[in-house]
């Protein structure tokens, strides 16, 4: 997951399949107590004042570039942001502020879907009118057959759940490999209908039909890896130039976008110009500048620091700026019950109740840029969250407490552990974060050994089921606005990996926990299953198999002529298919 941001948080992050019911993505909510517009300076919405217009070039300033343009390799929720913008998809997000801006609706498609009585099967309408770049019309085949091709190993890298809810789906090898005779889950009796049979029930499919997996594909236009250079485009904008692999995208009006197909895009700069491979520092200093075209930029994802927070202080314009979003997203303490002393739960408890988030939070970059957690679940309704601390530490820890626990498992005169993290400067899985946990331990009796790693060894390491460290600092965030893509790939006992990448990190294995997630999964009332969602965070909580910190913070400038900032709890970011540079 990059440090950056959810706009790219998805990609490259999962190897095995997550069998839960689904949201997007974009991504799943994780929202503190202001509104997701932001309330920098006066409070206002960010951006310039008046209507917003058609016309003009919108500028993104980006750190990284949006390499493998290819509906089948892209890993987004929600359809992504940039992406978003070329590849329409059956569903997606809602574009709106906030809470609002959780929900799946229709892209592509009349409705969410159609499912069947127990949600293992899911039936889709095509909208009249729906045209590609060059005036052909979208079909279901269409469709069908992009979901295909991302199976093809050669365009490996988009979001796994296809391959393991779709019947037949583990075994498939793609169309260049079928000798044409497709997936026969994915049936399109018209060119208008497609029907999904699912190996199991899956009430949240919706969301994942946010997926870029989802963007039609016409088989006579594809060119296989090549693809990416110049995909058709069934959104408002078509891709005229893509240099070093996505470092530099010029996107301009796709004519044959029809408006009154799709109420979710605003579309109203004329061009947009995607430069990559930046420094941030560099990104946030033109943004505040703010001259020339870069008046009519912003950044997908590039975050403003503590030490750019400082500097912006008590300027209004600046302030009034600055767009804040939440994303679904926490940063932990993660145990492995099989190394001791982590075995023994009275010293996970103690630890737990050991912790100061005030000098976690701190470390992370202040109360500007992370808020507090005592649950794994984000603090937003569309997760279900469910509020409990069934360890209270309070503000700067509870050492007392944890000393009481500690002489109850047997070690009254405290015991040395090791904490594993990244050397990366990201914030979150850091040096300064490791720190802050090991100086509100060792107030507790327990002295705290850092090992640090390069941040890929780290990685590697800690998802390793063979290797996983006894205590390690981690972090999450969901493809989707639900508890499902939180909790299942964390606890379910059915998704550990034993060959390559695990996250059950407690590789806890519960009958009644995976029994509870299948039957949140036949649910496709979301509101009901975010109820048990949030219960389940609950359960699980009370074995102490983790330590939620923080959830953190986006804070973002834009250009000054910027106008129409929408940041949902979807994504945490400016939408930039609602951005008028006008």
């Amino acid at each position: 997951m990059s440090s950056a941001g959810p706009d790219r948080h998805l990609i490259a992050r999962r190897v095995a399949a997550v069998t839960v019911s689904l949201v997007l993505a974009g991504g799943a909510v994780a929202c503190g107590p202001e509104d997701a517009a932001g309330k920098a300076g006066s409070g206002d919405k960010p951006g310039a004042a008046g209507a917003p217009q058609k016309g003009g070039t919108l500028t993104v300033l980006n750190s990284e570039p949006q390499s493998d343009f290819d509906p089948a390799r892209l890993y987004t929720s929600g359809g992504g942001n940039v992406p978003s913008l070329v590849f329409r998809t059956l569903t997606t997000r809602n574009r709106e502020d906030g809470a609002a801006g959780t929900k799946v609706v229709p892209d592509l498609a009349t409705d969410t879907g159609k499912p069947n009585a127990d949600a293992t099967e899911w039936t889709y309408t095509l909208k009249d009118g729906l045209k590609y770049e060059d005036g052909s019309p979208i079909t279901s085949a269409d469709i069908k057959y992009g979901i295909e091709r991302s199976f093809a190993a050669e365009l490996s890298g988009g979001a796994p759940y296809l391959r393991d809810w779709l019947v037949g789906g583990e075994a498939y090898e793609g169309p260049y490999k079928d000798g044409g005779k497709g997936l026969d889950s994915i049936v399109v009796p018209d060119p208008k209908t497609i029907v999904f049979k699912l190996r199991k029930p899956e009430g949240e499919f919706p969301f994942v039909a946010t997926q870029t997996q989802f963007a039609p594909v016409p088989k006579a236009k594809d060119t296989g890896v090549k693809y990416e250079e110049h995909p058709v485009s069934s959104g408002p904008y078509k891709v005229v130039k893509n240099d070093n692999d996505g470092e530099h995208l010029t996107l301009e009006r796709n004519e044959h976008w029809d408006e009154k197909t799709d109420e979710e895009r605003k579309a109203y700069p004329d061009k947009i110009d995607v430069r990559s491979g930046l420094d941030a520092a560099v990104i946030n200093q033109r943004l505040t500048t703010s001259s020339g075209p870069d008046a009519a930029a912003v950044t997908t994802d590039t975050n403003l620091g503590p030490a750019e927070l400082a500097q912006i202080g008590d300027n209004k314009e600046l302030a009034g700026r600055v767009g804040t979003g939440h994303f679904g997203y926490v940063n932990y303490l993660a145990f492995n019950p099989k190394v001791a002393p982590f075995d023994n739960p009275k010293v996970r408890q103690a630890i737990s109740h050991a912790i100061n988030r005030t000098s976690v939070i701190n470390a992370a970059g202040g109360s500007a840029l992370a808020e507090p957690a005592t649950t794994f679940l984000p603090e937003r309704e569309a997760f279900g969250f469910t509020p409990y601390d069934h360890f209270p530490a309070g503000k700067t820890g509870d050492p007392a407490k944890a000393k009481q626990l500690l002489a109850e498992a047997g070690f009254p005169d405290g015991l040395t552990v090791t904490l594993t993290h990244s050397t990366a400067q990201n914030r979150q899985t850091s040096p300064e974060v490791a720190t802050a946990v090991q100086q509100a331990l060792a107030a507790a009796g327990i002295t705290v050994k850092l090992e640090g790693l390069e941040n890929n060894a780290f990685n590697e390491k800690r998802w390793d089921a063979q290797n996983t460290p006894g205590f390690f600092l981690s972090r999450w965030g969901a493809d989707w606005p639900s508890g499902a893509p939180f909790l299942a790939p964390i606890f379910d006992g059915r998704q550990i990996v034993t060959n390559g990448s695990n996250y059950n990190h407690a590789q806890l294995n519960d009958p009644a926990v995976n029994a509870e997630i299948d039957e949140i999964a036949k649910l496709t009332d979301l509101a009901a299953a975010g109820k048990r969602w949030g219960a389940l965070d609950k359960k699980i909580g009370e074995q102490a198999l983790d330590v939620p910190l923080f959830h953190p913070v986006y804070k973002r400038l834009v250009g000054k002529d910027i106008k129409n900032v929408v940041i949902s709890d979807w994504t945490g970011v400016l939408d930039i298919s609602q951005v008028s540079v006008k």
